[in-house]
């Protein structure tokens, strides 16, 4: 197997892999389908999660050349490793090239429950843009096709207050996602998105 990746490039972004963990097994997950390979990454940690100072070395070496974002977004949910997130964030605000990038969260918008308090105004100071995977349109679809761990089942409320919370905090971007293809209703959950404050994205399903 190849050496684990913690950096990857992928289009015109740097990734952050900071942890495998997540609290929700989504039906439409491409982890366990692609085997924890991703565009010719191996994306599995291992069990050994990265150090904020291992991260920042991979990527200050990756901003040598242009990106447009620095993404926290791999095989697991970053808010797992808040303490990892705020820290290497906001290294990434004081770096030369910085704000000529930007810095961008990919969540499953359950930060809130995995750390026992609202996070939001600490991710405030380390990102600049937060995506949230929301999926689905109504609670029951939601546990159904994100299967939440225990102790996470009736988070859906939980990402809903997320969502509208970032919306109202001032980054500069938040999006609410829905993968296509599987039961939900796109447009039921861009119409939720909306009312909620955040921009809309329809994600590719993956196979």
């Amino acid at each position: 197997m190849t050496e684990r990746t913690i950096v990857y490039r992928f289009k015109n972004g740097i990734y952050i892999n900071l942890t495998n963990r997540c609290p929700n097994l989504c039906t439409f997950c491409i982890k366990t389908k692609w085997a924890m390979q991703f565009d010719g990454h191996n994306l599995d940690l291992a069990g050994q999660e990265p150090t904020a100072e291992e991260i920042l070395t991979a990527v200050y070496q990756e901003l040598q050349t242009p990106a447009q974002e620095v993404v926290f977004c791999g095989f697991g949910e970053p808010t797992m490793r808040l303490d990892v997130v705020l820290a290497v964030g906001r290294a990434l605000k004081k770096h030369a090239k910085y704000p000529q990038f930007k810095i961008r969260l990919n969540t499953n918008g359950l930060g809130n429950l995995i750390n026992r308090r609202d996070i939001v105004a600490e991710l405030k100071t380390a990102v600049d843009m937060v995506s949230v995977s929301l999926n689905a349109e109504n609670e029951t679809l939601w546990k159904e096709l994100l299967r939440p761990a225990p102790g996470y089942e009736n988070g859906y409320q939980s990402v809903l207050d997320f969502i509208g919370s970032c919306a109202q905090s001032g980054f500069e971007k938040v999006t609410a996602s829905c993968v296509e293809n599987t039961a939900a209703d796109p447009k039921a959950v861009r119409a939720l998105a909306l009312s909620l404050g955040a921009d809309f994205n329809d994600r590719e399903y993956l196979k």
